[in-house]
């Protein structure tokens, strides 16, 4: 109970330096770090082969950068080239043409769910943020209500559809690795319904402008967009879609070589995907299709101008995130989540069990994958016995496990800063839109699966 209590004064804390203290959240997330650490009682110093907190925080730092850090700078230099160009126009020139103006959010929503199916929805929503930006341009929507949409299309899928490694792992766990293809099914159903509360919450926001950006920046944003838009040198639809599409397409191949089901999975063939699959790799060659296709037309910008501006704008973004696994990371080596799971599982209320041990473990340590993987892990023993046995049953449980696995996302998850950072939303306005938007897609979800799981028990 103590550790529950840290926590809960840890999250509060980071809440009040950030928007009350005006703290830079890199810092904040830091020294939150740090404090939190010596008061679960992790040691001050290494001893031996026992890490230290500042080991840990700085372990934590490293490896959620390792993951994303290079995609991070992939994506936002391929943004600056798009952006600059009026490619991103382009592309939101047509997909407004081809789908209407009328609903934008629920657009970037449809975007996000599908795009999301296989790829991590980080580096989904660094490969989309310059179409979100232009399309709140093109259709005068707040860029907090499509950041929102698109953020939660990405994550309902995400969390709930192989072959991203949350569901896969929650299947094999329980049994279900024969039967992802009922899991898929499934889970694209409930995606929906998840995805579809994500994008009416994000309509709460449709005339908020993001409170890091200031009239004078709207103002000189629009005045930006309307001269790129009225530019005739913009690239054609196609040449603008290729550098997003294309790498979108790799990792969905090379997810795919990753499905045990299909066949010519072990071969030459599907290495090379596999490897050409993968998110730095992929967003490499479409950083060349970038360069090779969108070069600047004036004489004033070069290549390498715009590269360094890529890299200068991801700064900021790499340092919040990378501070944000710190914080996860102390969390995580506590022993907080053992201890939510052991209360949790003991309640016997049916398949809100799964859902409430996965969503106590997100919100405590922040990672979707570490929450479905140990959930899980602690539910596969209790299936039967909770009248979940049948493969129909178990799927409702990898289901549960995923829903709760997206509740909620908030300052110990690598995901909340990219979506706050790129959307520019403070850390209190990213609470109110962003962390509750994850809680409303998690508890529609389950009033879709709850009455499910009473008809099969």
């Amino acid at each position: 109970m103590a550790d529950l209590l840290i926590l809960i004064a840890l999250v509060i804390g980071l809440i009040l330096l950030t928007a009350w203290a005006r703290m830079h959240p890199f810092l904040a997330l830091l020294l939150t770090a740090l404090v939190g650490g010596l008061a679960f009682g992790l040691p001050p110093l290494t001893d031996g082969d026992t890490p230290g907190v500042v080991a840990i925080a700085t372990g934590g730092f490293g490896s959620t950068l390792g993951g994303i850090g290079i995609v991070i700078i992939l994506g936002t230099i391929i943004g600056v080239f798009l952006d600059r160009s009026g490619a991103a126009i382009t592309m939101a020139d047509a997909i407004v043409k081809l789908l209407g103006r009328r609903f934008p959010t629920l657009t970037m929503s449809i975007i996000g769910y599908v795009v999301s199916i296989p790829v991590f929805c980080d580096s989904g929503y660094v490969i989309l943020n310059s179409l979100k930006e232009s399309m709140a341009a093109r259709t005068r929507t707040s860029p907090v209500a499509m950041s929102v949409a698109l953020a939660t299309g990405l994550y309902a899928t995400h969390t709930l559809v192989p072959p991203t490694p949350g569901p896969i792992a929650a299947a094999g766990n329980l049994g279900l690795d024969a039967k992802l293809g009922l899991v898929m099914s499934l889970g694209l159903v409930v995606g929906l319904v998840s995805a579809g509360a994500g994008a009416l919450w994000a309509m709460r926001f449709r005339d908020v402008q993001p409170d890091g950006v200031s009239d004078a920046d709207v103002d000189r944003r629009i005045a930006e967009f309307e001269k790129l838009a009225n530019t005739v040198q913009r690239p054609g639809t196609a040449m603008a879609f290729a550098p997003i599409v294309i790498p979108i397409l790799l990792i969905m191949l090379g997810s795919a070589m990753s499905l045990p089901f299909l066949p010519g999975t072990e071969s030459l063939a599907a290495d090379v995907l596999r490897f050409v699959g993968q998110p730095v790799v992929a967003l490499l060659i479409g950083l060349a299709i970038a360069v090779a296709g969108l070069r600047p037309t004036n004489h004033e910008t070069t290549v390498t101008d715009r590269v360094g501006e890529g890299i200068v704008d991801a700064a900021p973004i790499l340092l919040i995130t990378g501070a944000g696994g710190a914080f996860g990371a102390v969390i995580q080596a506590t022993d907080i989540g053992t201890y939510l799971g052991t209360e949790l599982s003991a309640l016997g209320i049916g398949i809100m069990v799964p859902f409430l041990i996965a969503a106590a473990l997100k919100t405590a340590q922040g990672s979707s994958t570490v929450s479905m993987v140990t959930t899980s892990a602690l539910v596969a023993p209790l299936v039967a016995d909770l009248g979940f046995g049948s493969d129909l049953g178990r799927t409702l449980v990898v289901l549960a496990i995923g829903l709760g696995a997206m509740t909620v996302s908030h300052a110990n998850d690598s995901y909340f800063w990219v979506v706050s950072q790129f959307s520019r939303m403070s850390v209190s306005q990213a609470y109110r839109a962003q962390t509750m938007a994850t809680l409303v897609q998690g508890i529609a979800g389950m009033l879709v699966v709850l009455p499910l799981s009473l008809l099969i028990v």
